[in-house]
């Protein structure tokens, strides 16, 4: 049998050592290891692994937003959360960006080698107390209690801007429709580009219509 491959993106280096000796333990192939989202793409591309195992919190761009570019970048690749938290916001962001596997740290050797493989295979697979909090957001979302909505990171008025945004309304336009002075959507924009990781608006329009958003 093949061995898994497999890159890690982490910026704390005694996780990632000891996360590479429980791999190659199980017999998988640690490729690479990167220290922040940027060089976690590029090792990506560069390695091609089966599995990318990424950690959300890094130093630059989130694991959320490296594991939308990868996914979009590098066709076939797996990517499976490996973090700390495991709020509402982390969970369905890394989800939308494209993640099959969303683990917590602290999860033994024989869970993420389970998840490696599942997420391989493409399979989704998820850590019980994650799978817990998705059941209990859905249920209560098809009970008529809670809404689902895109890019759970922003406030309602940065989303309500967006919604604008998407529209192809300038900063004009949308000061007039929300009733608000030109520089503060000029300050909402900047801050939903900041949150969304889009360096343009027209990146921004791209994205949130991909969420469906500007279609009203």
């Amino acid at each position: 049998m093949t061995a898994l491959t497999v890159v890690i993106v982490d910026d704390h280096p005694v996780f990632r050592r000891g996360l590479t000796s429980l791999l190659e333990t199980a017999g998988m192939v640690v490729l690479a290891q990167a220290v922040d989202g940027v060089g976690g793409i590029a090792a990506v591309k560069e390695h091609r692994p089966d599995v990318v195992l990424m950690d959300l919190h890094l130093p630059d761009i989130n694991g959320a937003e490296a594991t939308r570019r990868l996914v979009r970048d590098v066709p076939g690749v797996q990517i499976c959360i490996l973090t700390m938290f495991d709020d509402d916001d982390s969970v369905f962001a890394s989800m939308r960006a494209g993640a099959l596997g969303y683990l917590l740290k602290g999860t033994d050797i024989d869970g993420i080698e389970r998840a490696v493989r599942a997420v391989t295979a493409g399979e989704a697979l998820y850590s019980a107390a994650v799978a817990r909090r998705m059941q209990a957001f859905f249920a209560a979302a098809s009970s008529g209690g809670l809404a689902v909505q895109p890019f759970p990171e922003l406030t309602p008025r940065e989303r309500e801007v967006l919604e604008h945004v998407a529209r192809g309304e300038s900063n004009a336009e949308i000061a007039a429709a929300l009733d608000l002075a030109q520089k503060t959507v000029r300050n909402v924009v900047s801050a939903v580009l900041a949150k969304l990781r889009v360096v343009d608006r027209g990146q921004a329009i791209v994205r949130a219509r991909d969420a469906g958003l500007g279609r009203g």
